[in-house]
């Protein structure tokens, strides 16, 4: 399956919580992890359970990026140093190694300014759960 969002994340599942509709599901990446909210449906349709190899899809424009720490309520937050930087004329394409994988986050030309952004900076890359896809 090809798909056209820029980040397609390999980790491995280590927990899934239930609730009445939707689930929680956390997957390892490296030494981080990220989390998915879907549906118990898809959970099921996925056949997805705690050890499961899936993909953690995120759009890049789903993405935003934080320099220095702040308490937000978007639940993925992670860490990793910008590889590199391509501008165009409005955003700018910011990719960041989480892990030894790549994560790419379109922004603002002026946000990656105001944010001082340069190859090597520290950052973080917010991902809300709801923006998390799953593919197994």
């Amino acid at each position: 399956m090809k798909l056209s969002a820029r980040n397609q994340l390999a980790g491995k599942i280590t927990e899934i919580e239930k609730g009445a509709v939707n689930a929680k599901v956390t997957v390892q990446l490296g030494e981080q992890t990220i989390t998915s909210i879907i549906t118990i449906t898809a959970v099921e349709d996925l056949a997805l359970e705690v050890g499961s190899h899936v993909k953690a899809i995120v759009k890049s424009s789903s993405t935003m990026l934080m320099v220095g720490d702040a308490k937000i309520s978007a639940r993925n937050q992670l860490t990793g140093k910008v590889t590199a930087i391509e501008k165009g004329a409005v955003n700018t394409q910011v990719t960041v190694d989480i892990d030894g994988q790549a994560v790419t986050s379109v922004v603002t030309i002026s946000a990656v300014e105001d944010l001082n952004l340069t190859v090597g900076s520290d950052v973080k890359v917010i991902i809300k759960s709801s923006s998390v896809m799953l593919v197994a």
